[in-house]
């Protein structure tokens, strides 16, 4: 049996999206772009789980990172999954900013 390739592709979305670690990475990425530390202090994974999930993202189109300076920072590229993601999750809340963070960003608030 022959599967249609569009749908082998939006199989391969909905799997990505099922997966709860990567569903908390891609709503905290809809809600402004992180850095690997950032996600790590979101989820408490440590940074090679991190990393092994965005290499998946990002493989499937659905995120996209973008270097300044020493930081790596990630995105959500794909607008199919953003939609998804809203019409699952809602409306995406305010930024997290784990008090353990050491991002820029939470830097700048923590302190």
């Amino acid at each position: 049996m022959r599967i249609n390739k569009p749908y082998q592709q939006q199989a391969e979305i909905f799997h990505l999206l099922s997966h709860p670690v990567r569903l908390q990475i891609l709503d905290e990425l809809r809600k402004r772009p992180a850095c690997v530390c950032h996600l790590q202090a979101v989820t408490n994974r440590p940074q090679a789980y991190i990393s092994q999930q965005l290499r998946l993202l990002r493989d499937a189109g659905i995120v996209a990172d973008e270097k300044d300076g020493q930081n790596v920072f990630y995105h959500l590229k794909s607008e199919k999954a953003h939609q998804l993601l809203d019409e699952t999750l809602g409306t995406p809340g305010p930024p997290s900013h784990p008090v353990d963070c050491t991002c820029p960003f939470c830097s700048q608030i923590n302190s």
